[in-house]
């Protein structure tokens, strides 16, 4: 596994709220003097000559048995697509996830039964599956995002955890929906907990699993690519999707449809936008210094990478590392991005005033 390119420091006094430091894992040479592994090289390679970037996210997870053979129905599509399971066997058919949620003894874990709290109250429940989508962007061979997925699965749960897989490429990014046994097979007492740092390691490790069917692929924290937007949960990707889909239809096509609901999560947040560039709430730019000094932190890391390239006889990687660092975009609050996205799409929609008679075209 390459040696990671980001650490993540948790905020305290006088520091920053995050650290990206990409030369953290460099070794120190005669003087003090910092060393690049080729692994690291390799890593600043792929992320300054902006290879595409795996993506992998816990989309959430059942806590009832009905919950996960929802889940199980929506990702082979009632039985249109295969589940492939931890056995090697192909399951096939609309009672496939009947039979994987009976056979995985779901009903029988700890805590399986606990009722589930009135609406408006958290559930607590323990959940039994987790729900993992593995994806790569438009354009990449989704039998090699399959194979990848397969020896992912198999390194990380084979033997501990059951697990099922269906390969989807009904839309343009191929991805693969992993549903995990959080219980241990042989030790029940023993879960699979995800946290952020599993994420991490994972997306590395799937990186390097794509790279070895022949595809490139990186993994690099969004902050260091310069990114400061935090991507739309999956259930608004959906949605936002859907509505985008609707609205391409003509005005024939859409009478005879319902129109997709929109996300509360999007209207909530638009809505707070709006208000705050009518001067109510806080302003648009709130949150931008944190902001801010995590893009220093990203540029001061990047600097040191350059330094130590040029030390190390590397000099065009280390002005490749400049020219990325230098076409980062400015840092923008998620309400900016809102406000500037309102403010273009009012201009596309206000109509252009009237030429005076006596105007000459030229």
């Amino acid at each position: 596994m390459p040696k990671r390119m980001g650490k993540l420091a948790r905020a305290g006094a006088g520091t920053r709220d995050l650290s990206l430091d990409i030369v953290s894992y460099g070794r120190r040479g005669p003087g003090g003097t910092l060393q690049l592994g080729l692994d690291q090289i390799e890593q600043v390679q792929r992320t300054v000559g902006r290879t595409p970037e795996v993506m992998i996210k816990v989309s959430g997870g059942g806590r009832d048995s009905g919950t996960v053979r929802a889940h199980l129905k929506y990702v082979d599509r009632h039985g249109k697509l295969s589940i492939e399971t931890d056995d090697g066997i192909e399951a096939h058919g609309k009672g496939a996830a009947d039979e994987l949620v009976e056979d995985w003894g779901l009903d029988q874990c700890r805590g399986a039964h606990r009722p589930k709290p009135a609406e408006g109250e958290k559930d607590t429940r323990s959940k039994l599956v987790h729900n993992i989508v593995l994806s790569m962007p438009t354009g990449t061979p989704p039998d090699k995002v399959l194979a990848a997925a397969k020896v992912f699965a198999r390194e990380n749960f084979a033997l501990q955890h059951r697990y099922a897989m269906v390969l989807h490429t009904d839309q343009a990014h191929p991805h693969v929906h992993l549903v995990v046994k959080c219980e241990h097979e042989y030790e029940p007492r023993k879960r699979l907990y995800i946290r952020k740092d599993t994420l991490r390691r994972w997306r590395e490790q799937f990186a390097e699993l794509m790279r070895e069917q022949g595809v490139a692929a990186n993994a690099t924290p969004r902050q260091v690519r310069g990114q400061t937007r935090r991507p739309l949960r999956d259930p608004i990707h959906h949605r936002l999707r859907a509505m985008r889909a609707f609205n391409a239809l003509d005005a024939q096509e859409r009478q005879d449809r319902h129109p997709p609901s929109p996300s509360r999560f999007m209207r909530a947040k638009v809505l707070d936008a709006l208000a705050r560039m009518r001067g109510g709430g806080q302003p648009l730019d709130a949150g931008r210094p944190g902001l801010q000094n995590t893009r220093d932190a990203v540029t001061s890391d990047w600097q040191s990478t350059a330094e130590a390239l040029r030390q190390q006889g590397r000099a065009d990687l280390a002005s490749q590392v400049e020219r990325f660092v230098d076409q980062m975009r400015p840092v923008r609050t998620d309400a900016e991005h809102l406000a500037e996205r309102w403010d273009r799409q009012r201009a596309r929609e206000t109509p252009a005033p009237p030429r005076p008679p006596n105007s000459r075209s030229r």
